[in-house]
């Protein structure tokens, strides 16, 4: 992505993908540059158009496009950025992460056993559930956005897939057989890779007046234990 406009080259034309600066001054009437400057017509003169100084990029380096003349301004010359693009490229450094889990049994300890739920919990902060906002400036707008976790889908590992709208419930041993809010019973003995996508949604609005939404996800996984119930032999 490149920026809407830079203070040495001047304005990016999408059309061409070049920066068009106006020479400051305008030369003369009488300035032979009219005539030949690139584009302009027999008669081009400071009152059929101006003169402009156009940079052109070719993969990532500067190449001069040299002086041009246009009967207007070309595309996106003192225009204001485009809001939601500044929108989404804020996205990157909000820093939004995936979510901390939280699993009993702990990771790396003691199996639980098929049968028994496993609970299932995000570790909640700013970075892994929100809200978290942030505010950017482009010429002519600010966009002011806010992120928070709409859901979080839990891919157990077994083939199946638990949404939990919220962060879930840390478990506590007082719960004693109390069903987890968000969680998953295994049928099968096995150590299982959990992964947490969290569906972030990013909600902007500009001084513009224009708003939206930018969906994001974020993933992170753990690993739990499960064994065999063991049978009780009665006799």
């Amino acid at each position: 992505m490149v920026p809407c406009q830079r203070d040495d080259i001047g304005w990016f034309n999408p059309n061409d993908r070049c920066y068009w600066q106006a020479a400051n001054p305008q030369p003369a009437a009488d300035d032979p540059l009219w005539k030949i400057a690139m584009g302009a017509p027999s008669d081009a003169s400071p009152s059929t158009g101006a003169l402009y100084n156009v940079t052109c990029l070719a993969k990532g380096a500067e190449l001069q496009g040299g002086t041009t003349f246009s009967a207007t301004p070309p595309p996106g010359y003192g225009g204001t950025a485009d809001p939601g693009v500044v929108a989404q490229n804020m996205v990157s450094s909000m820093g939004l992460l995936g979510a901390d889990i939280g699993t009993a049994p702990r990771q790396g300890g003691s199996a639980s056993l098929v049968g028994l739920p496993v609970w299932l919990w995000n570790n909640t902060s700013d970075s892994t559930w929100g809200p978290k906002t942030a505010t950017a400036s482009a010429p002519g707008v600010t966009v002011t956005a806010t992120a928070h976790v709409d859901r979080i889908i839990w891919s157990t590992g077994d083939g199946t897939s638990v949404t939990c709208t919220g962060p879930g419930v840390k478990y506590d041993p007082s719960f004693g057989t109390q069903q987890p809010g968000c969680g998953h019973t295994y049928t099968q003995p096995g150590t299982y890779t959990i992964t947490a996508t969290s569906k972030w949604l990013v909600s902007w609005t500009a001084t513009t007046g224009q708003q939206g939404q930018i969906p994001v996800d974020r993933t992170a996984t753990a690993t739990v234990k499960i064994a065999e119930a063991q049978a009780v032999n009665t006799q």
